[in-house]
């Protein structure tokens, strides 16, 4: 599906793909995979990550599998731009935590025929749509859900379960601070609206504090 060089010589329109999902699920992973693919096809590869994003390294990719690749941070979509010039493939690795400009900047520099990959969470840790994410998996060409597995009952895992006390959205953290739950695990911590004659009773959802 994904192909390095276009074929016959011609040249490649630009794209965006979207690899999403929860924490644990690999995404860092296959976006790691796509860039040394398109490295080992001897295309000019340009990573970028959030600065807040200082986990494992303060200027390395590293996926949960401590698989890595080089990467430029940067504080802003807009400070992309000026580093992407002749650049054959663009990789972004947590762009939930980038403002909804990344959209824009994504499909700029796909018009500009680049490859655009980008990765990140689609839910933040109260199931809600997160960041940029979801606009640009409505102007994607491809988008790719992987899924972690759920640590209380083994089935697929789809959200992102904060288990730490922090209640502000952004919270950079690992096994200390999330763990991967599927939709019934994690509805028995926060119930789902209740629908009635096809309106959402909203008074009917407090979100649950978790224990101190």
């Amino acid at each position: 599906m994904f192909i390095e060089s276009a074929p016959g010589g011609t040249v490649r329109s630009g794209s965006i793909e979207v690899i999403c999902g929860s924490m644990f699920s690999g995404k860092t992973e296959e976006l790691i995979r796509r860039l040394k693919r398109a490295n080992y096809a001897r295309q000019k590869v340009e990573i970028f990550k959030p600065t807040v994003d200082d986990r494992y390294d303060a200027s390395k990719v590293v996926s949960h599998d401590e698989n890595t690749i080089h990467s430029t941070p940067v504080s802003t979509p807009q400070d992309i731009l000026p580093l992407a010039n002749n650049i054959d493939v663009v990789g972004i690795d947590e762009a939930q935590f980038f403002d909804e400009s990344l959209v824009d900047i994504c499909n700029y520099l796909a018009n500009k025929g680049m490859r655009v990959i980008v990765a990140g969470l689609d839910m933040d840790y109260l199931g809600k749509p997160f960041g940029p994410i979801p606009k640009l998996m409505a102007t994607a060409e491809s988008v790719t859900k992987v899924h972690a597995i759920c640590v209380k009952c083994g089935n697929i895992a789809n959200h992102s379960h904060r288990i730490s006390v922090e209640d502000t959205l952004v919270v950079v953290g690992e096994s200390q601070s999330y763990e991967p739950l599927c939709r019934s695990c994690f509805s028995e911590l926060f119930p789902p609206l209740e629908v009635r004659e096809g309106k959402s009773d909203k008074d009917k959802r407090e979100l649950l504090r978790r224990p101190e």
